[in-house]
Formats: structure tokens, C-alpha cells, sequence
């Protein structure tokens, strides 16, 4: 067992902020952080990813459509799709869950 400590807190740095806390053969988990006003310049990944939005409001655009999302929402991004947070209107962070583990950018 394991308890993470300071997960899903939002962390101001520019432009924008992942820290892994989390890592073992079949999945990581850490810490995505988006100043209100910002940028989302990710690309797609190679893992599955579900995010927990923690704080913040967002509006999470994919090529099946855009979603706002606020605190206490669940997202499913499968591995390769295109995906980017837009409208940040209140600082986001948020829980992402990579299986497997996150590879890089």
C-alpha cells in the first residue's frame, strides 16, 4: 500500500505542470496543472489516459466533440486521440491515470 500524498493540487508554474507521483509496470499517475487563461500543449499519447478533474473549470475538445468540464469529472482519452484543454477559465488540475505508464511527450 501506498498513500499519495498532494496529488490533484493544482502547482502554478508556466506554462504548465505534470509531475508524476506514481509509477509501477502498469500504470502511472500524476498531476496535470493549467493556469486560468492558459495553454494546453500536449500532443497525443500513446497510453490511455483518464483524468479526474480536481479544481478548475476547462472545456476539453476531442475530435468527437468538446465537453466543459469542472471539478469531480471523469475523462476516458484512449491512446492516439487527439485532445487539448481550451477556455481554462479558473486554475485546472487535474489526476491522470496513464495505463501503462506514462512514456513521455
Amino acid at each position: 500500500m501506498k498513500k499519495l500524498v498532494g496529488v490533484g493540487v493544482f502547482v502554478r508554474r508556466e506554462p504548465n505542470d505534470y509531475v508524476e507521483q506514481l509509477r509501477t509496470s502498469a500504470m502511472s499517475v500524476g498531476t496535470y496543472s493549467i493556469p486560468a487563461g492558459g495553454l494546453d500543449d500536449q500532443a497525443p499519447h500513446h497510453e490511455d489516459e483518464i483524468y479526474v478533474v480536481t479544481t478548475g473549470r476547462a472545456t476539453l475538445v476531442t475530435p468527437g466533440g468538446t465537453e466543459a468540464v469542472g471539478p469531480g469529472d471523469v475523462l476516458f482519452v484512449p491512446a492516439g486521440e487527439e485532445h487539448r484543454f481550451t477556455d481554462v477559465t479558473e486554475d485546472l488540475a487535474l489526476l491522470v491515470f496513464f495505463a501503462p505508464p506514462y512514456s513521455g511527450r
